[in-house]
């Protein structure tokens, strides 16, 4: 018998329908994979010819196991497609069905099983509804009980006024297939006449171009804008040939998986999908070429990180065979930085991260000037010894004119950021977005800065994260100019290696590493990106960086063209589609930030255009409070429902409080009767306890996701603090700045959560939420009496 080694993917519907199957079936589908590519001859295989596929495509029914069969496309010779997976006495017949068929826009291979989604709007009738749809109940939501039946009592006592019209009415047959809905699926959506309807149909493993598309044109977005964010990111490279199975089958949008038996055992496996499967502008942007550096923007929850550990990859198999690290992957703390490297670790294993050198960006720098003979490293201050000392200086200079916050920030952000070293050059710096500095204003600061230096080299000795890396900066300028020097020097000498040029040392320096990856570019400042600039040498894929300027926590705004960075064109791009947080959650989180300008990590604009969600769930709940105490304890008594009743680990809960005395409040009152929740901090390092319901400030929430988040005390007057009041009028640019500032935190953290946002305030609520908040919230005093409203309840 002869043994022929044959290729099987896996199709994104498929790992779709084995996600959602138990694990008996995962492991099933596993070993009949193995089994096939190992020799598609044997015969314990049970592969029966179903039919022709049209073109050069054939389709194959598979007995996995027992009740379980696959469905098969053979395109090639010894290559195969896994497409459908289905389980019991129906199974043959289910698969049978099928409508199999090349989308016209992607080139991917898609089907539809049109007999039952048919059948189910057929069995969903389309009647006016007064009123606002009904919301969508997650599976087992503490909120899906709370929902009353007036709505649908009413809307029964109700007669038609009119035929319904179909919800797609408007466009044509031609027009939605060019946006690429599948074809077969038209006769269907036809006959859709309300939300429930469609909501049936999505309800189907239906391919994800189409679910897209479907989605945003019953959200209002025109054909136009529908191309643009959507249909033109999932477009083929090349003209479709929908009779070519063999092309679309190799297509990546058409495969999840690969031949390494490690991402095969993940099939199935959600939270690791990840790892299988990249949305076509994803997959381009990972594996493309670049003159020299890349840009990727996009909103949370749009994969930028996932695209940044695939780019990785890719960079990694272009080189040559060696124990070196060449390619860096940093961000900005060392708890980012240890998630990427477990996460670069899942997905290539030790080959790939031996490959990678992963390190927050202050700890590269560090390292940098620890190396250097000639630097003195002090202490590294945090935050709150930086503000006390920047108070001494002001007492010292007997200035008082100028805030720590501001002191702290001007130094940062233009003196370092600018390279500014005499008093003529910070006279001179330009302070885009800052407001005005008067002369004699900035003679002032620049005494105030110089205080502050002297009492930095104390004794003891101290220094800060920005000095540190302001410092690495200059060194790695230095030796840029030191390898450029030496690298001329050669050039003349008609390329010999002299290496008595190096005072004996026999080394030529070259730049640290070939590629540089960024995550959360947004947070790194201008002394992070001349470092990283220094380390790499312009070219081919130098820089590629991904971030979100609407994300940006700290008030590191740069402009990368000014530091050698450039990403014009096509190498500049962003994502739009948001894979972690419902459509619910996310309108809400979006309307936070709605407003206000952002840049695009250079010096041009960028938007929420087009930014989007196809995951449904509920809407955002609103809870108020007379006081802190009742809304600490209301939040526990949500807390202990939701892990008691509905079975949510505490370790997949988060709550966000606006300060660190909230998170030690809010902890004692878990902690104390009747609640005894453990609950624990998010520090600088990220969540260290394993179940436990984590508490942090919203800047601690960065990089995080949960399933349930809790945005606890976001009162007027904590969100954004009280203390910007006087800014307001005295310097409104720097009152912007921490508008802007306040909104980006709040929305960082209300997009952390993937199935439930809880918003709850005492006293009056943020005048950054909607209008509605208050009005629909619930009061939290119900919560902790008997005779209140239902647990979960949005009821008032």
């Amino acid at each position: 018998m002869s043994n022929v080694r044959t290729q099987v993917a896996v199709t994104p519907q498929a790992n779709e329908d084995i996600r959602r199957l138990d694990a008996a079936t995962k492991n099933a589908v596993g070993d009949f994979v193995r089994r096939l590519r190992a020799d598609r001859s044997n015969r314990a295989l049970r592969l029966t010819f179903l039919r022709e596929a049209g073109g050069n495509g054939r389709l194959f029914l598979a007995a996995l196991d027992g009740s379980r069969m696959g469905l098969l496309l053979e395109a090639e010779e010894n290559r195969f497609s896994l497409l459908a997976v289905r389980v019991g006495p129906a199974a043959r017949d289910e698969l049978a069905r099928l409508t199999v068929e090349i989308n016209a826009v992607s080139g991917g291979v898609e089907l539809v099983d049109q007999s039952e989604v048919s059948a189910n709007v057929v069995a969903m009738p389309a009647r006016p509804e007064p009123g606002p749809e009904p919301r969508t109940a997650l599976e087992e939501s503490p909120a899906a009980e709370a929902t009353g039946s007036g709505a649908e009592a009413a809307a029964s006592e109700t007669t038609p006024a009119a035929l319904p019209v179909a919800l797609f009415a408007r466009y044509g047959d031609e027009e939605l297939v060019g946006l690429g809905v599948i074809a077969s699926l038209l006769p269907t959506m036809r006959r859709v006449t309300n939300s429930r309807q469609l909501e049936a149909v999505l309800g189907h493993n239906l391919p994800g171009l189409t679910r897209e598309v479907l989605l945003a044109l019953h959200d209002g977005m025109e054909p136009r804008e529908v191309r643009r964010f959507i249909t033109d990111q999932w477009r083929a490279e090349e003209e479709v040939d929908q009779q070519d199975w063999a092309r679309a089958a190799r297509r990546p949008v058409s495969q999840v998986s690969t031949e390494d038996s490690a991402v095969l055992d993940a099939l199935g496996d959600s939270f690791d999908a990840w790892r299988l499967f990249l949305h076509p502008e994803q997959h381009r942007l990972a594996t493309a070429s670049f003159k020299g550096s890349a840009k990727v923007t996009g909103g949370p929850g749009t994969g930028k990180t996932v695209v940044a550990l695939h780019r990785v990859r890719h960079l990694v198999a272009q080189l040559s065979p060696g124990q070196t690290r060449p390619v860096l992957l940093t961000t900005y703390n060392t708890n980012l930085a240890a998630d990427l490297k477990e996460r670069l670790s899942r997905l290539g294993g030790d080959a790939l991260v031996r490959r990678v050198d992963v390190k927050s960006v202050d700890q590269l720098a560090r390292e940098v000037v620890e190396q250097h003979p000639s630097s003195v490293l002090g202490s590294p201050m945090g935050d709150e010894e930086a503000m006390t000392l920047w108070h001494r200086a002001c007492a010292e200079a007997g200035v008082f004119d100028y805030d720590a916050d501001f002191l702290d920030s001007e130094f940062k952000h233009v003196i370092l950021a600018q390279g500014c070293g005499t008093a003529r050059m910070y006279l001179r710096a330009e302070r885009r977005g800052r407001g005005v500095l008067q002369r004699a204003d900035r003679s002032r600061v620049w005494e105030l800065v110089q205080t502050y230096r002297s009492l930095l080299d104390g004794p003891p000795r101290r220094t800060t994260y920005a000095l540190i890396a302001d410092e690495a900066a200059r060194i790695e300028e230095r030796r840029r100019a030191k390898a450029a020097e030496q690298a001329h020097y050669k050039e003349e000498h008609g390329g010999l290696d002299l290496i008595h040029r190096e005072a004996g040392s026999g080394m030529w320096l070259k730049p640290r590493y070939q590629h540089i990856v960024v995550d959360e570019a947004q947070d790194l400042s201008a002394s992070h990106w001349r470092m990283l600039r220094a380390m790499v040498a312009p070219g081919p894929n130098d820089i590629f960086l991904v971030g979100d300027a609407h994300q940006r926590i700290y008030s590191h705004q740069v402009v990368l063209g000014r530091l050698g960075i450039s990403t014009p064109g096509r190498a500049s791009r962003r994502l739009t589609l948001n894979y972690r947080t419902t459509r619910e959650i996310l309108g809400s989180a979006h309307g936070l930030v709605r407003g206000e300008s952002f840049d695009d990590l250079d010096d041009g604009p960028d938007t929420l255009d087009g930014y989007r969600s196809v995951l449904t769930g509920l809407a955002p709940q609103y809870w108020r409070a007379p006081d802190w105490e009742t809304e600490m304890r209301a939040i526990a008594t949500l807390l202990k429902e939701r892990h008691e009743r509905y079975g949510t680990p505490y370790a997949a809960m988060a709550v966000s409080v606006p300060d660190n005395a909230a998170v030690t409040q809010l902890a004692y009152t878990l902690a104390c009767k009747p609640f005894l929740i453990p609950a624990s901090e998010i520090g600088r390092e990220g969540p260290r306890d394993t179940d436990t319901v984590r508490i942090g400030t919203m800047h601690r929430f960065k990089g995080l996701e949960f399933q349930r988040v809790f945005l606890a005390g976001v009162s007027e007057g904590l969100v954004p603090h009280q203390r910007i009041e006087a800014f307001r009028l005295s310097s409104p640019d720097r009152y912007r700045q921490e508008e802007q500032r306040a909104r980006s935190l709040l929305f960082v953290a209300a997009t952390r959560a993937r199935d439930e946002l809880v918003v709850t305030w005492h006293g009056r609520a943020s005048r950054y939420l909607p209008q509605h908040a208050d009005r629909d919230a619930s009061r939290a005093t119900s919560l902790l009496t008997d005779d209140g409203p239902p647990s979960g309840s949005n009821a008032a």
